[in-house]
């Protein structure tokens, strides 16, 4: 068998238009594996040998969500400020306390969003923390 046949021996076609690679994952969901001796990502492999080379400033986004999926049409060439803005944490709306991010509540720091009244409270804590310390 190839190394291109055991690839495709990996990737379940059934499920709901997604390509699932069965054989290992990334921690992060991602599949890993390797063809013709060049170890890499399932997907970015896939996309290579269907469609053709990824340009070097661009990465791949899953349109459909899916880490696991390998399927090419899934798949789009982005820069990776498009990829980080379609993620799921920046198209959340609330943050995990619940508070809406939204110009008034939201400041953004090394490409991120924190919450202002999640950031009050926990300065409040810890000023009350210190004062008892110091006392």
């Amino acid at each position: 068998m190839t190394s291109e046949q055991r690839f495709w021996s990996r990737v379940d076609t059934q499920i709901d238009g997604c390509w699932l690679w069965t054989g290992p994952l990334h921690r992060l969901g991602y599949g890993r594996t390797s063809v013709a001796g060049r170890i890499g990502y399932a997907h970015r492999l896939a996309y290579e040998m269907l469609v053709g080379p990824i340009p070097a400033d661009l990465e791949l986004d899953h349109r459909c969500r899916n880490r696991a999926c390998v399927n090419p049409a899934h798949l789009e060439p982005v820069t990776h400020k498009v990829n980080m803005e379609r993620s799921a944490h920046a198209t959340r709306t609330h943050c995990p306390a619940g508070h809406r991010y939204d110009t008034a509540n939201t400041r953004h720091s090394q490409g991120r969003r924190h919450c202002k009244l999640c950031n009050n409270e926990a300065s409040r804590r810890y000023r009350a923390r210190n004062a008892k310390d110091a006392a």
